[in-house]
């Protein structure tokens, strides 16, 4: 079975988006991200920020890219669930680290927060809807 047919077979809540929306949405996102990350590693290589601040963006990029294998390549809920609070959190701690520094990447990285949070509770809600079914 492939990764599309196992996700589309789990049990949703009502309000989950349709499955086309993650797309157009992830790719404005991943503009933003590219951006606004790749501004504060710029800095980093450049040695006007310190590692401890750029910290918590590497390891969001991390976390981030390891959710996708989680869920479709590995089918495991309970690991993307944990993943993606992994993602939430460290965008939460990157976005308090940078505001001293680069606060226009705070405002560049709201609409990633707001789809962050929004992803978090579904992936959640799916993962509880779906433990011990698939």
């Amino acid at each position: 079975m492939k990764s599309y047919e196992w996700y589309s077979q789990l049990i949703k809540p009502s309000w989950a988006p349709p499955s086309w929306l993650f797309g157009p949405v992830w790719s404005v996102l991943y503009v933003l991200i590219a951006i606004s990350f790749g501004s504060v590693f710029y800095k980093l290589f450049n040695k006007q920020l310190p590692l401890v601040v750029a910290l918590p963006f590497i390891l969001n990029l991390i976390f981030n890219f390891s959710f996708t294998y989680f869920q479709f390549g590995l089918r495991n809920n309970i690991l993307a669930g944990a993943d993606v609070l992994l993602v939430l959190i460290t965008l939460i701690w990157a976005m308090f680290a940078i505001w001293p520094h680069m606060k226009f990447v705070v405002y560049m990285n709201i609409p990633y927060l707001a789809w962050v949070t929004f992803a978090t509770i579904l992936q959640l809600t799916v993962t509880y809807k779906n433990m011990g079914v698939h």
